[in-house]
């Protein structure tokens, strides 16, 4: 498989501050990847650097051969990378569908000022890629209902299909099971990955919950001190012992069932 990112010697410094170090990664197309760590630990560090948020101090992002070191997060999302929050950023006095329909004339709106201008909101192909969006995402019973009234999981799917309505190649999910019920968690992980799945989108999200990320998660990498001190399987780092010492401190269980001390 084609590696669709490659990271190479990532640092970023504010001061005398190290916030993330030697970070070199490669994800290959279409995998799905589970960031974990304690908070502080880098991973939403190394996530801003991918996106463009932050701009690194040290080394080298390409993103699908192409190096997109410190270039603008716009430029970035124009080239084929979006990403979720951890709180939702969608507009509260819209309904879904029109939240939808905004974020897909955003999606194709042409660089630069005049492109703003000239780009209409509600073009028909704007509409039709909502619609398939939103069917996409199983929210078509809330097609009508303003945001701000949405369930919290409701809320979540909106926002993820949002950053998905452009088409994306890769995206970044900042804790996408946070605030949503032990109940609803599983079910809203398994609708966001079979959408992602069916767009062949490569994924890596940052989640701290460890039930998630075993079941859900090709490959995991786990971050500490700025820095990722495992990368494998969700069997692999999750039962690395330095893992549990440092970042999980619990005894866990695999999506098969298996036990790590």
């Amino acid at each position: 498989m084609t590696d669709i990112l490659a990271v190479s010697d990532l640092e970023k410094t504010f001061g005398s501050v190290t916030a993330a170090r030697d970070i070199s990664v490669s994800v290959p197309a279409e995998q799905t990847v589970g960031v974990i760590g304690a908070n502080g630990a880098g991973k939403t560090t190394f996530i801003n650097m991918i996106t463009g948020h932050l701009t690194p101090s040290k080394g080298t992002i390409l993103f699908e051969g192409q190096d997109i070191t410190g270039k603008p997060s716009r430029e970035i999302t124009r080239l084929g990378i979006s990403r979720s929050f951890q709180v939702a950023q969608i507009f509260p006095t819209l309904t879904v569908r029109d939240n939808m329909v905004v974020a897909a004339a955003i999606a194709r709106r042409k660089p630069g000022m005049f492109g703003a201008v000239t780009t209409p909101v509600h073009s028909p192909a704007a509409i039709a890629e909502a619609d398939a969006t939103i069917e996409l995402f199983q929210i078509g019973r809330y097609r009508d209902t303003l945001a701000s009234t949405l369930p919290q999981g409701v809320r979540k799917l909106l926002d993820i299909g949002m950053a998905v309505v452009g088409w994306p190649r890769l995206l970044l999910l900042d804790e996408p099971t946070s605030g949503i019920s032990i109940e609803e968690k599983f079910d809203l992980m398994q609708v966001v990955m079979s959408a992602l799945k069916t767009r062949k989108i490569t994924v890596l999200f940052v989640e701290h919950d460890m039930e998630i990320v075993a079941r859900f998660a090709d490959r995991v990498l786990a971050f500490y001190d700025g820095t990722v001190i495992a990368d494998g399987s969700p069997q692999e780092t999750l039962g690395n012992p330095r893992v549990q010492e440092l970042i999980t401190g619990v005894r866990l269980k695999t999506a098969a069932g298996a036990s790590h001390a």
